[in-house]
């Protein structure tokens, strides 16, 4: 496939590195495997091999870094990521996450006992066959258990050699420095986008700290795609997408953000990666800015 400017299709490695926790050089623009999962994040896809097919191609095309979880499916996530990487390139990050448990189609509960967290890294370990995972994320702090007991628990597994490092998903930056405090965090996932700016605060302090921030949804452009809005403008200067200007925007917006968008779809998964290879100009990006507020 072709970028949307004619030229052969960029990698991810246009997207430039970050390194996670000091020790983990990805590539900025990473891959969020939650959508090769049935309807509902729920169950198997109904096309588990195009499922495969897509997951090798990220790979072919760059991609280093991969997000997934033990409540994708649950579990078709991580299985399907070993079935098509396994044995895993030396430089490929695979991210996982626990603490929310699944009931049913759509549905998501925290749950951060200790015993339960200690359970589901023991068996993401077996499903994604590693031997440690070098990033694994809360997926939500339980409001019925301490962050002091939870974090506690990752941190007890860190020593251990099961978790390399740890990270947070969809917290406050309340939440998070106190969690700092607990154990040592490298990475924030929250959700983040040129519409959604909720997260903000968030961050800013990532930023400031040296965390990387996995922005969830991140191709999320609300109204702004409309046409002859800004975001539809900026995409037609450049022969893209709305939705890859929104990438290129959130690449651009700060050095430790860390795109994962996501795709049961090949040529999706090309448009997206071809983001990287797009550059905004300086009014551009000031002016995507200023509509998304």
């Amino acid at each position: 496939m072709s970028s949307a400017t004619g030229t052969a299709q960029p990698t991810a490695s246009a997207s430039g590195t970050f390194t996670i926790g000091g020790d983990l050089p990805v590539r900025r623009l990473g891959y969020g495997a939650m959508q090769i999962t049935g309807p509902g994040v729920w169950g198997p896809p109904a096309d588990p091999d195009g499922a495969i097919r897509v997951l090798r191609h990220a790979v072919e095309l760059g991609v280093n870094f991969i997000d997934t979880a033990d409540s994708y499916g649950p579990y078709v996530s991580e299985e399907l990521i070993a079935e098509a990487l396994y044995p895993y390139p030396d430089d490929l990050v695979i991210a996982t996450k626990a603490g929310l448990v699944r009931t049913g189609p759509d549905a998501w509960d925290p749950v951060g006992r200790p015993a339960y967290l200690r359970q589901e890294v023991e068996m993401s370990l077996r499903r994604l066959k590693l031997e440690r995972i070098d990033l694994f994320q809360l997926h939500r702090i339980d409001p019925g258990t301490p962050a002091e007991d939870s974090l506690g628990e990752l941190k007890a597994m860190q020593q251990e050699g099961k978790i390399r490092h740890i990270g947070l998903s969809e917290v406050s930056v309340d939440q998070l420095a106190h969690a700092r405090t607990i154990v040592d965090i490298v990475s924030v996932q929250n959700r983040y986008n040129l519409a959604d700016r909720a997260s903000e605060d968030v961050l800013d302090y990532s930023e400031r700290e040296g965390l990387g921030f996995i922005p969830w949804f991140p191709v999320g452009t609300g109204t702004l795609a409309r046409p002859g809005g800004p975001l539809d403008a900026a995409a037609a200067a450049h022969g893209a997408t709305p939705a890859q200007l929104a990438l290129a925007w959130l690449l651009r917006r700060s050095p430790v953000m860390l795109p994962i968008p996501g795709t049961k779809s090949v040529d999706h998964l090309e448009e997206n990666v071809a983001a990287a290879g797009l550059t905004l100009t300086d009014d551009e990006f000031a002016a995507l800015e200023a509509a998304g507020r």
